[in-house]
């Protein structure tokens, strides 16, 4: 697509912030208004737009995607978003290990526990951790309490938090990565460890490691933008 605005602004909309194209307002790609609760925020997904050049490319558009489902997926109905991320609860990366004798299950305590007994004292709940792959549910009581969590969140917040939970495959590296202190690198390098033990059993593989590259900056992206909403 050609590029068919020369200026990019952001004004004030509606209790919030909005991107404009020669003055006409940003909607969402499902036909809302984009409007978004911080500035900070506004003047990044404006950003996106002034960088294009001549043809716009839609990959670009990192933070719009996720400004968009806030607005068109989650907002209409928060209660099934939240649904959807508990179940990674209920299967988190981080409570499955190998078996004992296997080196990969020290590396997992290293990386994984830590992460675990933080969301655990924070929170008030306790995670069953898993030798081998048979499935064991988490307690009600734990499960109960993500909801609390979750149900705070807007909807901005819980937009990112289903991009960075998905990615990870683990809500509790998700809920980690919203802290304001949050580590990027070491929550990725947690979320990566079986990918990246793999990798360095049996070698590296371009392809691979360019969808590594990918994800890493889906994750980073995510990440930014949960920052830019508590702006």
């Amino acid at each position: 697509m050609k590029r068919f605005y020369a200026d990019v602004t952001v004004t004030a909309a509606d209790g919030g912030w909005q991107a404009r194209l020669d003055a006409r307002a940003v909607k969402t790609q499902g036909g809302q208004q984009q409007i978004v609760p911080t500035a900070v925020l506004a003047e990044a997904l404006a950003a996106e737009w002034a960088s294009q050049g001549e043809t716009i490319d839609p990959a670009a558009f990192v933070l719009r995607d996720l400004a968009d489902y806030a607005i068109d997926v989650v907002r209409p109905d928060r209660p099934a978003a939240i649904t959807d991320l508990l179940r990674y609860a209920q299967t988190d990366t981080l409570c499955y290990r190998a078996d004992p004798e296997e080196p990969l299950y020290s590396r997992q305590l290293e990386l994984w526990d830590p992460l675990l007994a933080a969301t655990e004292a924070r929170l008030g709940v306790c995670f069953i951790r898993v030798c081998g792959i048979l499935h064991r549910p988490q307690p009600s009581e734990t499960l109960a309490r993500l909801g609390q969590e979750l149900t705070a969140l807007d909807e901005f917040t819980l937009a990112a938090l289903n991009t960075l939970t998905t990615l990870s495959a683990s809500l509790v590296i998700g809920l980690a990565a919203l802290t304001p202190d949050a580590d990027v690198a070491a929550l990725w390098q947690a979320a990566e460890l079986e990918e990246a033990w793999q990798a360095d059993l049996w070698g590296r593989d371009e392809e691979a490691e360019a969808r590594r590259a990918r994800r890493l900056a889906a994750f980073s992206a995510a990440t930014r933008f949960a920052g830019m909403v508590r702006s």
